[in-house]
């Protein structure tokens, strides 16, 4: 058997009118998922539904502004053999009943899902009875396609599929024609060959990944009521901090949508704001890189579209979180520039800075994970002049790739690496920095020596 869900999603500005004391109550998470992540393929029961709810899926983010139309929800509750539902987000006295879906703080994050074996008996979602009655997980030529997919939804309703099996995946309908084997799509596995399969799956970092996050306000947003939602990005997001008063706080989640977050304005009741975001490593995204932007034209008495994106202007960052730094041009979310014309403040590298030919080159590991991390690769002009290019170039340590990259382009030939500046950040005043940053598969990033020869 196969089965599909339907479900809808209440509308955000409902929420507003309950005031903006109540809402950072109400919409703060306070419990973190007892279900071990996986750290290596796990295996569970694989069903489909047919689409996001309107005007938001699970993660606060209509299903046209998803990166990907190959989604996945996970489940809400772990709660084998009973369908209770309980009030969401979860609270820490009910942290032994929380899925894999953590609250949404898997919001965002991407799975590489494998096609495995299907049932020849009763798979029905009865709860506390087997998966497959009266027959087995049987092998056939289907078992082995891949598809990279992102977490878009939650999976919570009463039966077996969404509380008896801990890493159960709902795949989205329309993916399932969409799995590769051998290079080639499967475009026959659904319907005929469903039969509601097992699938081995593992979080991974966004492939290929390129740009910069995309920033969204969400239908009924306003200055006393900042609501956004974060996406594109290259490994999920914990947390959204602003700025405000001079110091960076912790906005609050929207309710358990992972990727919506309350923020404040610079001054109370602004409409300008300042955020920096953290991944699912609770790491500062891109170093801790800084996005600055004002509540859109469309949305001065309020937001009425579902998703109204915001354009925004990238800084530098420093030690201190009240620094002043300069900002980079204007960008949108889908290019990435973060070059500064003054020195940026120092940090401590996992290698030491390499000098070449007027320039040098230092890396930090930013954030990592089970399996791999992200790193940031500091570029100092120390000439006279500005410089006009540059390039770095190190070698990989035995067991490391690179899984994407971003501010730079970067070719590799066997464990050699040649980084060269976009066309935006080769200009480097002197005694000025840029960086371009990546994210690896393996043990750790701890290259060393880099070169840099600056033009």
């Amino acid at each position: 058997m196969h089965r599909g869900i339907w479900w809808t999603r209440l509308a955000i500005p409902a929420i507003a009118a309950l005031g903006a004391a109540l809402i950072v109550l109400a919409l703060q998470p306070s419990a973190r998922a007892t279900v071990p992540e996986p750290t290596a393929p796990v295996t569970g029961n694989a069903t489909y539904f047919d689409g996001l709810g309107a005007p938001y899926g699970g993660c606060g983010l209509p299903q046209a502004e998803l990166e990907t139309q190959n989604f996945v929800a996970l489940n809400v509750f772990d709660t084998p053999g009973s369908g209770t539902f309980y009030p969401r987000p979860l609270s820490s006295a009910d942290a032994d009943k929380m899925g894999i879906w953590n609250n949404g703080h898997n919001c965002g994050r991407w799975v590489r899902v494998s096609i495995s074996d299907y049932c020849t008996g009763t798979n029905d979602g009865a709860l506390g009875q087997p998966f497959c009655r009266n027959g087995a997980f049987t092998a056939d030529a289907y078992n082995g396609g891949t598809l990279d997919m992102i977490v878009a939804d939650s999976c919570g309703d009463s039966n077996a599929w969404c509380r008896d099996d801990k890493y159960h995946l709902d795949l989205s309908k329309d993916s399932l024609n969409k799995f590769v084997k051998n290079g080639a799509p499967m475009t026959d596995l659904y319907p005929n060959h469903w039969n509601n399969r097992h699938v081995s799956w593992q979080f991974i970092p966004a492939p290929t990944y390129s740009g910069d996050i995309k920033i969204g306000f969400l239908s009924g947003a306003q200055r006393y009521w900042p609501a956004i939602a974060v996406s594109k990005l290259p490994n999920g997001v914990h947390g959204v901090e602003y700025f405000a008063n001079g110091a960076w706080t912790a906005a609050p989640m929207n309710s358990d949508m992972g990727q919506s977050f309350i923020i404040g304005g610079l001054t109370s009741g602004g409409t300008d704001f300042r955020i920096r975001v953290r991944d699912a490593s609770d790491a500062l995204l891109f170093g801790g890189r800084e996005y600055s932007f004002s509540l859109p034209a469309a949305c001065s008495s309020q937001c009425s579209a579902a998703y109204t994106q915001a354009t925004y202007t990238t800084t530098s960052t420093s030690t201190s979180p009240s620094a002043s730094t300069s900002a980079s041009a204007s960008v949108s979310p889908s290019a990435s520039r973060s070059t500064s014309t003054s020195p940026s403040a120092s940090r401590s590298a996992s290698s030491s800075p390499a000098t070449s030919g007027g320039c040098t080159a230092a890396v930090t590991t930013t954030g990592s994970w089970s399996g791999g991390g992200q790193a940031e690769v500091k570029v100092t002009n120390t000439g006279t002049a500005p410089t006009s290019g540059w390039t770095v170039r190190f070698t990989l340590p035995a067991g490391v790739t690179i899984a994407s990259s971003w501010n730079a382009a970067v070719t590799v030939s066997g464990s050699s690496v040649t980084a060269t500046n976009a066309s935006y950040n080769g200009n480097i005043a002197a005694n000025g920095s840029t960086s371009w940053g990546l994210v690896f598969n393996g043990p750790n990033f701890g290259i060393t020596p880099l070169s840099c020869s600056a033009r």
